[in-house]
């Protein structure tokens, strides 16, 4: 369940660190502290993330009828693709107007400023919206929780905590390869630009707005385990002839960005589009927005977090050849692939 009150919590949480960030004082005018409330801002960003993420899917989660669950709860997720656009254009037009001497001075700031339209825009909303039906049920019945992470410990949910975690392993090793190191592979080791790069990968996230939600409606039809059982597989092995593209291609653009498309824009929703239901559907209505936020964020810290910092050893293990980076993607894929046949055998739902 998800209470309406955390939502509006959580999006404040987010929009003002994100604003105070276009607001810092420079190392010239503040020292040693200047990064350091960098530093601080932005893990009270990934705490506003972390509770934003699972009260929007639960959101849509609860209030979609119980055949269009999966589908519902995948539209969240389109905003992963949509943040990867706004935030390349936002950078581009930038880059555009304004000299390297002027963004590095300030122009950043104004991609940091703006998110206050966001934050408006996303405080309207949670204001306006009513309590979700299972989150309603829950209170008219007296069953909240008043410690609800360590209820979520409870009753065999530390076995669910793992294998959800587990599954969310390949999102975390894929989306920071593809959509994040690719672009310094392409630029280093392909020799293409830093701006053609990113435009590949925003081309790719455009094509993922329309395939998170034909995904997430795939699985309310076959099964959302079924579904990101194979999603998990097909994601990892991509990763072998994905890159072995990008090193044939010889800079051309059209090699890459179909590779991109394809890879990043169709595979990844596999798994990224009914995600958001099988978390979902891990924990009971009452420990649910816990284990969901829990499961999502703390499992990033290895799935995404060191991802960049171990892709870069691996190439540099395997003398500038990404063999054991893709091998190492499709490991996290055969783990995810494995733990959600796991939640299968623990009765999580579909």
């Amino acid at each position: 369940m998800v209470e309406k009150k955390m939502l509006i919590m959580t999006v404040m949480i987010m929009g003002v660190s994100t604003c105070l960030i276009a607001l810092l004082p420079t190392y010239a005018q503040m020292g040693i502290w200047a990064p350091v409330t960098l530093l601080l801002l932005r893990v009270v960003q990934g705490v506003g993330l972390g509770g934003e993420w699972g009260g929007a899917v639960l959101m849509t989660y609860e209030y979609a009828p119980e055949h269009k669950r999966g589908l519902y709860a995948s539209l969240p997720q389109i905003g992963l693709a949509m943040g990867l656009l706004l935030a390349s254009g936002v950078i581009g037009i930038l880059n555009s107007l304004l000299t390297k001497t002027q963004f590095l001075a300030w122009g950043w700031r104004i991609a940091f400023g703006l998110s206050v339209v966001l934050v408006i825009t996303g405080l309207w909303m949670r204001i306006s919206v009513k309590e979700t039906p299972e989150f309603q049920k829950v209170k008219d019945n007296n069953l909240e929780t008043t410690l609800p992470f360590k209820e979520m410990w409870r009753d065999g949910n530390s076995k669910r905590i793992i294998a959800g975690m587990g599954a969310r392993y390949i999102d975390g090793v894929f989306f920071n390869v593809m959509g994040v190191f690719s672009i310094d592979y392409l630029t280093n080791h392909v020799r293409i630009s830093g701006s053609a790069a990113t435009l590949s990968v925003s081309l790719a996230a455009l094509v993922m707005c329309f395939f998170i939600p034909l995904f997430g409606h795939i699985s309310d039809r076959f099964g959302r385990i079924r579904t990101y059982l194979w999603g998990s597989l097909f994601v990892g092995v991509s990763a072998i002839p994905a890159f072995w593209l990008f090193g044939q291609s010889d800079g051309r653009m059209i090699v890459i960005i179909l590779t991109l498309i394809v890879a990043f824009g169709i595979l990844y929703p596999i798994i990224y589009g009914p995600e958001a239901a099988l978390f979902s559907e891990l924990f009971d209505p009452k420990v649910r927005y816990t284990g969901v936020s829990f499961v999502y964020q703390f499992s990033g810290i290895f799935a995404s977090g060191i991802t960049p910092i171990i892709a870069t050893t691996l190439l540099q293990v395997g003398g500038g050849s990404p063999l054991l980076l893709t091998l190492y993607v499709l490991f996290s894929g055969i783990i995810s692939a494995l733990s959600v046949a796991w939640m299968k055998k623990l009765e999580v739902a579909n």
